[in-house]
């Protein structure tokens, strides 16, 4: 066992791993010594990295969540990664659109918490992947705004009623290079132009990457940050810290 890796002898497990950034995250601990499990809504992709342990499960479901719980041995860390994007207003978004995006992102958080939390092993760490767009709303993402200000509020609130033999803490990653990137540039009348004004307002001059996130994930995971817990850490480049002038026209 290498003594530089930070996760040596932890079991995590991520959900949403298939690609993106639970991907990452996945990769990262594997590198930094974690036996590390994943699992998606459907069969195992033939891609993953090895090793590690593959769940089909459906978060937003409590019975199959309780389920996986039962016949898990307990974590130390836990990541909540698996979110759904939908792109419309509150008039336009539908209770279908309501109970898949709040299924996943908000009451998905919550089912993997109440169920796993209980027999997580004492100084463990829960990892919950908010947005930026919990604190600041992106247009025409009015039920994903929604759900990670949930998010945002129960990473708190775990942190407070479970200290100090849990901590939790949030990421709350800025415009990270992924399909729901696209997605949200698609929504624009001229999407080249509409990226290009975005990277003019981030001080880095570029948009995230997946890895970005899992380096930040390592550290919230590993003990060299015990004395971090019930806090939102922000990593979007600068984005939110600029003002509302575009400094590419400056």
């Amino acid at each position: 066992m290498n003594g530089s890796q930070t996760l040596a002898g932890k079991r995590a497990l991520v959900t949403g791993g298939r690609q993106g950034i639970g991907r990452a995250i996945v990769e990262a601990f594997i590198r930094q010594g974690a036996q590390a499990e994943t699992c998606g809504r459907g069969a195992q992709p033939d891609n993953m990295p090895t090793p590690c342990i593959w769940h089909k499960l459906d978060v937003a479901d409590p019975q199959a969540v309780n389920a996986l719980a039962a016949r898990s041995v307990p974590f130390d860390i836990l990541v909540n990664n698996a979110g759904v994007q939908v792109e419309k207003t509150v008039t336009e978004s539908s209770d279908a659109d309501w109970d898949l995006v709040m299924g996943v992102n908000a009451r998905g958080v919550f089912n993997m918490c109440r169920a796993l939390l209980p027999a997580m092993k004492k100084g463990g760490s829960i990892i919950n992947i908010g947005s930026i767009s919990g604190k600041v709303a992106d247009p025409s993402m009015a039920l994903y705004n929604a759900s990670k200000a949930f998010v945002h509020g129960l990473t708190r609130s775990i942190a407070i009623d479970h200290g100090p033999d849990i901590r939790c803490n949030a990421i709350c990653p800025g415009w990270i290079e992924t399909g729901m990137l696209d997605a949200g540039f698609d929504l624009a009348d001229d999407p080249q132009r509409a990226r290009q004004d975005a990277l003019a307002r981030h001080a880095a001059r570029r948009f995230g990457r997946p890895e970005d996130v899992a380096n930040l994930a390592v550290w919230l995971a590993s003990d060299a940050s015990s004395f971090a817990t019930g806090q939102c850490y922000t990593i979007d480049g600068g984005l939110t810290a600029a003002s509302p002038l575009n400094p590419g026209l400056f």
